[in-house]
């Protein structure tokens, strides 16, 4: 038999109310929602529940709010299914709820850790500076030598190879747009400029790196219970004194999801279970490898039937 990875959701998977049912359904939850909002001192868990939107959509915020509502859905998940997982992954941001879910870091210092990343990356370059846009129905090798062309002596790369078919790119705006003609010229079946606040996953956050290693320096990591298929190297980690590098070169560095979905299906697993908000990685996950099971945990309803399909 085959066995299963548990994967985090990264920063889009955010919406009004995420975490509400959870929390006032499972004791263990609640103590998940609470724990981040004394780590934070305020209360993240009325806006993971009531909003506003607009202050939720803050990367600042967006960050730890997945992140403490992955972590509850993970506490009320492992509470009912007996099997631990073989790997555990997450995209971006998801990979500090991945370290927690795998004791390698506590709680508290993961939400004070990405309201930081948050705060620096929203801080790293002026409204306007840059942009992204995720590139649909072309090949990402090609996709990057477009990106290479278009640059000009600007920043523009590959932020995040999704699926075979989607990848975000990102960098200053006149490139980004410059590569999106491009693009199109070249098959692309859409070019869809995203509505972030910030240029994620490309040199223009080289600043946030020296700020980000300071919060992270003040962390001591375990060594993971559960190998980490990391962004970066889309390979297992289990090395403690591994992971700060790890997540600064996640800062500028490609998110290679398609490669780490292909090095967990290598490693034998046949089903996946996202934690968090949304069924985005379920998605992806399906469209990079089709023989692999998926379930989400996000609600109640969710949580019985991924508890269902278990084996």
């Amino acid at each position: 038999m085959g066995s299963v990875a548990f994967v985090f959701p990264g920063q889009g998977s955010q919406s009004v109310g995420m975490g509400k049912a959870l929390a006032e359904a499972f004791p263990e939850a609640k103590a998940v929602f609470d724990a981040a909002d004394d780590a934070l001192g305020e209360k993240l868990s009325t806006l993971c529940f009531e909003g506003p939107e607009d202050a939720l959509k803050l990367t600042a915020n967006t960050q730890p709010a997945i992140l403490t509502v992955s972590i509850a859905a993970h506490a009320v998940f492992t509470k009912r299914f007996a099997t631990a997982p073989a790997f555990v992954a997450g995209h971006s941001l998801g990979e500090y709820s991945a370290l927690v879910a795998a004791g390698a870091m506590s709680l508290a210092d993961a939400v004070r850790a990405v309201r930081a990343r948050g705060t620096f990356m929203q801080e790293a370059v002026p409204a306007g500076v840059g942009a992204m846009s995720a590139v649909l129905g072309l090949a990402p090798e090609k996709v990057a030598e477009l990106c290479r062309e278009a640059a000009q002596g600007e920043i523009v790369s590959c932020a995040n190879f999704n699926e075979p078919s989607q990848t975000v790119i990102a960098g200053h705006a006149a490139a980004v747009e410059r590569a999106g003609v491009l693009l199109k010229a070249a098959g692309a079946k859409r070019v869809l400029p995203l509505p972030v606040s910030a240029p994620f996953h490309c040199e223009l956050m080289a600043p946030v790196v020296p700020r980000l290693d300071a919060v992270l320096s003040t962390i001591t990591f375990k060594a993971p219970t559960v190998p980490v298929v990391t962004n970066v190297e889309a390979t297992p980690n289990a090395d403690a004194s591994k992971v700060k590098a790890l997540l600064l070169r996640q800062v500028t560095g490609s998110v290679r999801w398609i490669e780490c979905v292909q090095a967990l299906e290598q490693a034998g697993v046949t089903r996946v279970v996202e934690l968090g908000p949304g069924k985005v990685l379920s998605g992806l996950v399906k469209r990079i490898a089709k023989g692999l099971e998926c379930v989400n945990v996000e609600d109640p309803p969710s949580l019985e039937k991924a508890l269902a399909a278990a084996p």
